[in-house]
């Protein structure tokens, strides 16, 4: 085995745990405990903070150090990085284009097996119809919500109106709020926090939120409701305390069912025939149920219930109208 192979494979044994036994190393890498001594030296000059472990045999572990020294990821662990790296723009953060730096970085150091399965990769992201936007959130918004997160202390912070126009931020008192998780869905990022002026639960964009110092007393965390983060925001953005539509009906389309399942969001569909299906889906109110519904465009029936038959019958007679005062 050469000097630069013992290296690498001493590297990826103290990842794998913390504490190692030097006559366990030598063993494992088939060499004499003497050059496992010399060898943690070369990995200490190359930046790798390497502590020697007091005991009946002594050991080596592998701490953090002050600065970023080279990594060693297995096969999978490259493509997986080197995956997320692609997607970067997904997540709504400005770090494209150090995303895509670190993506050459790995790419070019790739052996030809993996850089193969990651050219296989071609990704490209976008939201699905009716999506906002996506919000560019700088990175250290980020960091220091995450990290008053962690140390549980209550954020102050100013909370910019969506209208532009009406900001005047000096005019209005901190929000003080105990935040919780960070969660991001179509490219925005939001904070999960208990307000503490407002006494309940809410969901800030993140993008609007411009951290006061210092940060207020530690809290002890509440559960959130349900006890499921991903739960909780999924109900709050269909305006509803559970995960669940406030108004569902099911309809038969005279459609075949891999027509209209991209565009069924989070709806079920079942084929019924070569040219039938029903599509089970929900929405805030059976208006809008009924008017999303009629994006298929095609005939329809109501299997039920009663509410949305009634929403189409509504929407019928003010489309009709609509229709006439457009043709006067």
């Amino acid at each position: 085995m050469t000097t630069t192979s013992r290296l690498l494979k001493l590297l990826s044994l103290l990842q794998t745990r913390r504490d190692w036994p030097g006559s366990v190393l030598a063993s494992r890498l088939e060499t004499s405990d003497r050059t496992v001594r010399r060898d943690i030296e070369r990995l200490r000059e190359m930046g790798y903070s390497i502590q020697a472990t007091m005991g009946p045999e002594g050991g080596y572990r592998l701490d953090a150090g002050s600065e970023l020294p080279p990594l060693l990821f297995d096969d999978d662990q490259a493509v997986a990085v080197a995956i997320a790296l692609q997607a970067a723009p997904a997540v709504g953060v400005r770090i494209e284009e150090a995303a895509m730096r670190a993506l050459a970085t790995i790419r070019q150091v790739m052996p030809p097996r993996l850089r193969h399965r990651l050219d296989g990769l071609e990704i490209t992201t976008i939201g699905r119809a009716g999506d906002a936007a996506p919000m560019d959130v700088p990175t250290d918004v980020l960091i220091t919500l995450a990290n008053t997160i962690r140390a549980r202390d209550v954020l102050r912070f100013d909370y910019a109106p969506r209208d532009a126009a009406d900001d005047d931020r000096r005019l209005r008192p901190a929000r003080r709020v105990e935040p919780h998780h960070l969660i991001t869905a179509h490219g925005r990022w939001y904070l999960v926090a208990w307000d503490l002026d407002r006494n309940g639960w809410r969901l800030f964009s993140a993008d609007r939120i411009a951290a006061r110092v210092p940060t207020g007393p530690r809290f002890t965390p509440r559960v959130v409701p349900g006890g499921d983060v991903q739960e909780f925001a999924a109900a709050r953005f269909k305006g509803s305390d559970v995960n669940e539509w406030p108004c569902r009906g099911t309809v038969i389309l005279h459609l075949p069912a891999q027509d209209v399942l991209p565009f069924a969001g989070d709806g079920t569909v079942v084929a019924l025939a070569e040219n039938r299906c029903s599509l089970k889906a929900g929405s805030w109110s059976w208006g809008a149920l009924a008017a999303s519904l009629g994006r298929f465009e095609v005939p329809m029936e109501v299997v039920e219930p009663p509410e949305l038959t009634a929403a189409f019958a509504t929407l019928a007679e003010r489309y009709a109208t609509t229709g006439k005062s457009a043709a006067t």
